[in-house]
């Protein structure tokens, strides 16, 4: 089994930074696609960014310019960095990778959120 855990969420100032990881642990062949969803309270959970193992990368658009997904294989960790934060981010970030055990099957893994609050 595949656990996703996340770190890094706080509370920060609006302009100011934060840079949230998500950790991949147990048994990992491969990983095809490691991404960031959040969710904010009232709507729904959006995609904010992912990223493929070929380096194929997407970002929300109100993200982008201000948000970068990166990740580190030998660690199996992805990693958002947040600049320019905004009260609108504010929501519990949540990690998602598509992992496989066995370089065949691929299953869908969810972290459990951590929460990022930006507010003067």
């Amino acid at each position: 089994q595949v656990q996703l855990v996340e770190s890094g969420g706080g509370l920060v100032q609006p302009g100011g930074s934060l840079r949230l990881s998500c950790a991949a642990s147990g048994r990992i062949f491969s990983i095809n696609v490691m991404g960031w969803y959040r969710q904010a309270p009232g709507k729904e959970r959006e995609l904010v960014a992912y990223l493929f193992s070929s380096g194929d990368i997407n970002y929300k658009d109100s993200v982008k310019g201000r948000f970068t997904i990166s990740r580190d294989n030998a660690k199996n960790t992805v990693y958002l960095q947040m600049n320019n934060l905004k009260p609108e981010d504010t929501a519990v970030y949540y990690c998602n990778a598509d992992i496989s055990g066995d370089g065949y099957y691929y299953t869908d893994y969810w972290g459990q959120g951590t929460q990022v609050t930006v507010s003067s």
